[in-house]
């Protein structure tokens, strides 16, 4: 069965295809959303190993694996190489791959011609219920995660729930932590409610991509609601960086589940939500399998360091944060609570109860 979930944003409108095989509709795809193009070139990696056919003559470009590949360097290596290939603005680039791939990919197609079409093949978890859905872009600083990177809607997004089946373990739960935070953010849709662990992938997938349009259909440019979406994220992304240096292997997904505890233990310390609501954000994270230790060794002075040039703040601590209104935008948090929960969570080498 396939779901289309529609992404509304006026003449940016595109749709999101999920459902076993999905990929092999590349062609129609492309032929419908970029009817101008003349030539594709197609972005992935190695170990991807999912072959598609873009319905026009077309190169393959490969790039690194992991967070490294996200890197001013290897956006210019890329756009380079889109000039070599001869690939005009009129053309498109397809990206293969997770969230690496796609917004890698997405930020050389926003900057090469100063906009060229990209449609978005998802081939792990990550990137079909996130990060391939929804035209954020970009690459990552020494400084911080995603710090560079651009607005640029995709023409499409395949989610071809068969290429899930070869996934690795790690990459299972680089996607449930996003699956999860789906799950806390009570939004409904037509879809149905909260996606949950108990229902089949193409469900849970097309559930979460239904919330994210929702909510990117009403602030696109993440002026504020879409906010919302960075639930769980802003120590995910604070331990994704501090980790750049060493050897810690931290999935993206495993780093959002320790995030959503976090963010529900600073709430209940700013009395927003009480120990009932903490214990069912970790039944929630539990359910898909993840764990919420803080990492051994993170220093929380360091982590506050890079939670502050978190990309929702304004000259402030800012979180997403729980309480008697939902999940909300919470600004001005003092930095003493962030350190004593950060304390809290590493003394005791699990999350506080």
């Amino acid at each position: 069965m396939t779901t289309v979930v529609p992404v509304d944003l006026a003449d940016r409108s595109y749709e999101v295809v999920v459902g076993d095989g999905v990929r092999h509709e590349l062609a129609r795809v492309v032929a419908e959303t970029v009817p101008a193009a003349r030539r594709a070139v197609v972005v992935t990696q190695e170990g991807i190993g999912v072959d598609v056919d873009p319905g026009l003559p077309f190169e393959v470009l490969t790039v690194p694996d992991g967070e490294s590949a996200k890197s001013l360097a290897q956006l210019e290596d890329l756009c380079r190489r889109f000039a070599r290939s001869g690939l005009s603005r009129a053309d498109v680039v397809v990206a293969v791959g997770g969230g690496v791939v796609t917004d890698l990919a997405g930020f050389a197609a926003a900057s090469f011609h100063r906009g060229t079409a990209y449609v978005n093949v998802a081939t792990s978890l990550l990137a079909q219920v996130d990060a391939a859905i929804g035209g954020k872009t970009g690459v990552n600083l020494p400084e911080g995660k995603n710090l560079v990177g651009a607005f640029w809607q995709p023409a499409a997004v395949l989610c071809d729930t068969a290429t899930l089946a070869t996934l690795p373990p790690r990459e299972w739960a680089s996607g449930r932590g996003e699956v999860a935070k789906y799950a806390l953010l009570g939004i409904d849709t037509d879809l149905g409610g909260a996606p949950t662990a108990d229902l089949p992938i193409a469900e849970q997938v097309a559930r979460c991509a239904a919330i994210k349009a929702a909510v990117v259909a009403s602030d696109e440019r993440e002026g504020d609601r879409r906010m919302l979406l960075n639930y769980g994220h802003t120590l995910a992304h604070a331990l994704e960086a501090s980790a750049f240096d060493d050897d810690t292997d931290l999935r993206h997904g495993e780093a959002v589940a320790v995030g959503l505890v976090f963010a529900a233990l600073l709430a209940r310390r700013l009395g927003r939500i009480d120990g009932a609501r903490v214990a069912h954000h970790r039944s929630v994270v539990g359910a898909f399998d993840l764990a919420t230790d803080l990492p051994v060794g993170r220093d929380p002075e360091v982590l506050l360091g890079f939670m502050g040039r978190d990309k929702k703040a304004h000259g402030d601590l800012t979180f997403v944060l729980d309480g008697p209104r939902g999940v909300e935008v919470v600004r001005g948090i003092d930095p003493a609570d962030a350190v004593a929960t950060l304390a809290d969570m590493e003394s005791t080498g699990r999350s506080a109860p």
